[in-house]
């Protein structure tokens, strides 16, 4: 699956909600964002690098550029003095175009990449002043290629009317001159070890070319993925001996309902896990942990007493998912199952001793 040309994708509900979405006229002087972002696509198309890209980075970058903005309608806020503001529409506009992409059926692979190059697509603005650039530099190569992120947000500026255009375009480039330094432009960071690129995104202090030791005394498994996607069908085919601490099982024992308050069932669920882990015995932790601040609560709470975290991210299509889910025992609510996919967040390398894609 690809996205069309701009002219094709004028019925999908999400294009036309750009056209009544202004934007601040000292950034965007040629209009509202349905105008900017087929100003984009125009510049990208014009892109002679565009262009010599194969198929699949092609796709990519091309779905990048279409969902850019797509999250500025639900952000946009018009102050008092009549700026316009789109804080945070950036990361919402990843989650937007997750379910967006995911439901035309394109794949897993590209979708994360494009998702990755929407969440950080303004990063090449600004990176070369940032004292963090490295460590940003190599969280943006876990999920997406540093030079097709400097395309995307080239054809972003070119796209647009702005005073400060060249200024720009100067840092774009010295963006891509850091990350061919840092060894992160046409792939993923280096480390030393599965280890080490762990502790690096979770220790701010720790050297990014530091051997990390091993010191882990047990291991643990966190699933990830929605009501219905496969969790513990995986857990039965492959850790059928292990224990599992299951938040959908505890939520049975203590009669609470899947829309309800969750406290008592996280706590619960954690002080299972404690018991397991201070006999240092390996075991499951199943739930959905869609959001990667949900998962890090949790891998922080494993890492503390000392065990090797393996993250099961685990992903079905849209139609047998819901379709999973109403011949579940427990069927999951309409709400509920919408309030999880807008955090749904796909783990990336970067957050636990082991990530593992289980997607159908």
């Amino acid at each position: 699956m690809t996205l069309g040309e701009w002219p094709s994708l004028q019925h999908f509900p999400w294009v036309q909600a750009l056209r009544d979405c202004p934007q601040d006229p000292v950034h965007h002087a040629e209009g509202n964002v349905w105008i900017h972002t087929g100003m984009v696509l125009e510049a990208l198309a014009a892109d002679t690098r565009f262009g010599s890209l194969d198929e699949r980075a092609g796709d990519v970058l091309w779905a990048a550029a279409v969902l850019h903005d797509v999250a500025k309608p639900e952000t946009t806020e018009v102050q008092a003095n009549g700026r316009v503001t789109a804080k945070g529409h950036s990361a919402r506009g990843a989650l937007r175009a997750r379910r967006i992409l995911w439901e035309l059926g394109m794949p897993f692979a590209l979708r994360e990449e494009a998702c990755g190059l929407i969440r950080y697509h303004q990063v090449p603005f600004y990176l070369i002043e940032r004292e963090d650039a490295e460590r940003i530099a190599a969280a943006i190569s876990m999920v997406a290629r540093c030079s097709l992120l400097a395309l995307l947000a080239e054809a972003d500026i070119r796209g647009r009317i702005c005073a400060d255009q060249g200024a720009m375009l100067d840092n774009i480039a010295l963006f891509g001159e850091f990350c061919r330094g840092q060894g992160c432009w046409e792939g993923a960071r280096q480390f030393p070890s599965p280890l080490a690129r762990f502790e690096y995104f979770q220790k701010p202090d720790r050297a990014i070319g530091y051997a990390a030791h091993d010191t882990t005394v047990t291991e643990a498994v966190v699933m990830c993925g929605m009501p219905g996607a496969g969790k513990d069908t995986w857990i039965q085919e492959n850790l059928a001996d292990w224990p599992v601490v299951s938040l959908d099982k505890l939520r049975e024992e203590m009669g609470v309902e899947a829309g309800d308050n969750q406290g008592a069932v996280v706590q619960a669920a954690k002080e299972r896990a404690r018991e397991y882990l201070r006999r240092r015995e390996p075991f499951v932790w199943n739930a959905t942990n869609l959001s990667r601040s949900l998962r890090g609560q949790v891998v922080q709470l494993l890492t503390a007493y000392g065990a090797r975290v393996k993250l099961v991210y685990v992903e079905a299509p849209a139609t047998a998912l819901f379709a999973q889910n109403r011949s579940r025992e427990r069927v999951v609510p309409p709400a509920v199952m919408e309030r999880l996919l807008g955090k749904w967040e796909v783990p990336n390398a970067g957050e636990a001793h082991e990530v593992v894609y289980c997607v159908r």
